[in-house]
This record gives structure tokens, C-alpha cells and sequence, in this order.
């Protein structure tokens, strides 16, 4: 069950590393900031204070979660992160579960996340190591934990808009600022002829193969 739309926090997954620090940070603070105004809750002073508290001294890479509420408080936790290996190919099967392009909170990503749960449950880690979703037009959308990239080998990658029903994910809009994605919409046909991506600002891009069911 979805917790009520009322009843739910922003988040923000980050990768860190020692060399560099915060992977893509002022993507993410600009993502929670413009998500908390839309959204009605308080400006999140104090994400970047907790932040640089939570890794200092970290000798690792980690994966960072922070959450920020309606009340204005802010959370961090750690755990410890190994990137993907080069070379790395995800298997990706096709959800039944399906989005609404018409559900606004979509686009921000928040702990209202029931419908990537019933999609993700679909299939065993065995199965699948991610999976995709469409929405009630039967548009491609996005995996649960990732954005979708299409290349078709003749120039920026394809990544679905934001009105299919779907996160404005970190690397995406990253991809697209720097001109290496455009947004376009994307249908089932559409991935047998390109070369499919997935991606998300804590493993990078991808590699994946449309498993059909």
C-alpha cells in the first residue's frame, strides 16, 4: 500500500568517494531543493552540513541516503558501496505493473514507492536484475532504481520525458545537460532497435539486454 500522499519523504541517494568526494552533489542539492518547493516542504538548510558529517573520514566508497520530511528534518544514513565491475550487462524484463503519466509525484522521488516494489517483485533476482516500466500508453518510463537510455548510434542517447511518468533522475539530467541524451518517447519496438542503457547517479550508465517475456 502506498503510505498517504501526504504521508511521505524526499530522496536523495548519493555515491561517495574519497578521491572526489560527493558523485554529481550540486545535481542532487538542486534536485531536493527544487522538489522540497514544489512540493510545499521547508528548504533543506541543513542537507549539505549533514552530508560532509556523515563521511568524514571515510576511507571508502559508500552509498549515502538522505531523507528530508515535511517537518523539516533532514537524515543520513551509510552503507558501504562496490561500484559494478567494467563491462557489466543487466538482464531487464518487462513489468505488468504499470505508471500513471498523469501521477505528478512520479517525477520527484520521494519514499512513495509501492508501485517500483510491485514491479521489482514480479521477478526474482535470478530473473532479472532490473525492470522496466511502462505507463497506461504503453510508453517506455523507467526502471525501479534507474532511468532508461536508448543508442541508436547516430547521436545523443534517447531518455523518455518527463510527462511519460517518470523520476528526473541525476545522470539523466546530467546526460542531458551535456548533450549526450535527448528526450524522446520510447515504445517496446523501439528497444530491438537500439542498444539499451540503464542508469542511475550511484552506478553510473549500464549496459543492459532486454530479456522478453
Amino acid at each position: 500500500m502506498d503510505q498517504a500522499l501526504d504521508d511521505f519523504s524526499l530522496i536523495e541517494t548519493l555515491r561517495y568517494e574519497p578521491q572526489i568526494g560527493f558523485v554529481r552533489l550540486r545535481l542532487h542539492l538542486a534536485r531536493l531543493q527544487r522538489s522540497a518547493r514544489r512540493l510545499g516542504f521547508p528548504a533543506p538548510k541543513d542537507a549539505l552540513a549533514k552530508l560532509d558529517a556523515v563521511v568524514a573520514g571515510a576511507n571508502a566508497p559508500m552509498r549515502v541516503r538522505l531523507t528530508f520530511d515535511r517537518a523539516g528534518r533532514t537524515e543520513v544514513t551509510t552503507a558501504a558501496f562496490t561500484p559494478l565491475v567494467p563491462d557489466t550487462i543487466w538482464r531487464i524484463r518487462v513489468a505488468e505493473t504499470r505508471l500513471d503519466s498523469t501521477d505528478k509525484l512520479l517525477r520527484v522521488k520521494t519514499t512513495r514507492r509501492s508501485v517500483y516494489e510491485a514491479a521489482r517483485g514480479e521477478y526474482s533476482p535470478a530473473e532479472a536484475d532490473e525492470v522496466l516500466l511502462l505507463n497506461e500508453k504503453d510508453e517506455v518510463c523507467e526502471g525501479t532504481i534507474t532511468s532508461i537510455f536508448l543508442d541508436e548510434g547516430s547521436g545523443p542517447f534517447r531518455t523518455p520525458p518527463i510527462s511519460s511518468g517518470l523520476l528526473a533522475g541525476v545522470l539523466r539530467t546530467e546526460l542531458i545537460c551535456q548533450r549526450k541524451a535527448r528526450v524522446g518517447r520510447i515504445r517496446l519496438d523501439d528497444l530491438e532497435k537500439a542498444t539499451l542503457y540503464v542508469g542511475n547517479s550511484l552506478r553510473g550508465l549500464i549496459r543492459a539486454q532486454l530479456v522478453w517475456n
